[in-house]
């Protein structure tokens, strides 16, 4: 093998590393059955959560996971391989991937790793329930405005109350 051919294969390994390094998850899967519409409506649905999916060499991502925490992943990569990787909201490829494997028995999540830490099945399906960051913070503000709401009402009653207290004095 030539030593350009040598210095590409080691270039895509480190971007493949790269990417892992700088993933906050990402999650194996085996699509092997699914159509070529399945899979572009796999990807809009992860690109539009701001989740890349790649089709990976599985020696490309043995190598890649060489010396990283993620070597516990190699047993993964068998088969046909691709690797959902998201850099800003953990949840979200283990959401979306285990809402669209409900509904497509073809697609099959093997692992991968959340908030940069190893998980198997049990974990993916464990955060995939999860509400997403969207709707954590929006239960946060429902629970954090539901008191000011008993205030203002409270508040509300009392002013009505002396209103109507002072119109009966009239």
């Amino acid at each position: 093998m030539s030593k350009e051919a040598i210095a590409k294969k080691a270039e895509v390994v480190k971007d493949v590393n790269d990417k892992l390094n700088a993933a906050e998850s990402a999650i194996v899967v085996d699509y092997r059955g699914l159509t070529v519409a399945e899979v572009t409506d796999l990807r809009k649905q992860l690109r539009d959560a701001g989740v890349q999916m790649s089709v990976i060499k599985n020696k490309v991502l043995d190598r890649a996971v060489e010396g990283t925490n993620y070597e516990d992943l190699k047993s993964l990569f068998v088969g046909p391989t691709a690797v959902a990787f998201s850099n800003e909201d953990a949840i979200a490829p283990a959401k979306i991937i285990k809402n669209f494997a409900d509904d497509h028995d073809a697609l099959e999540i093997k692992g991968g790793f959340i908030e940069k830490k190893v998980a198997d099945l049990d974990t993916i399906d464990t955060y995939a329930a999860m509400p997403s960051r969207d709707e954590l913070l929006s239960m946060l503000a429902s629970a954090l405005s539901d008191p000011m709401r008993k205030i203002a009402r409270a508040v509300k009653a009392v002013a009505d109350k002396e209103n109507d207290g002072d119109d009966a004095a009239a």
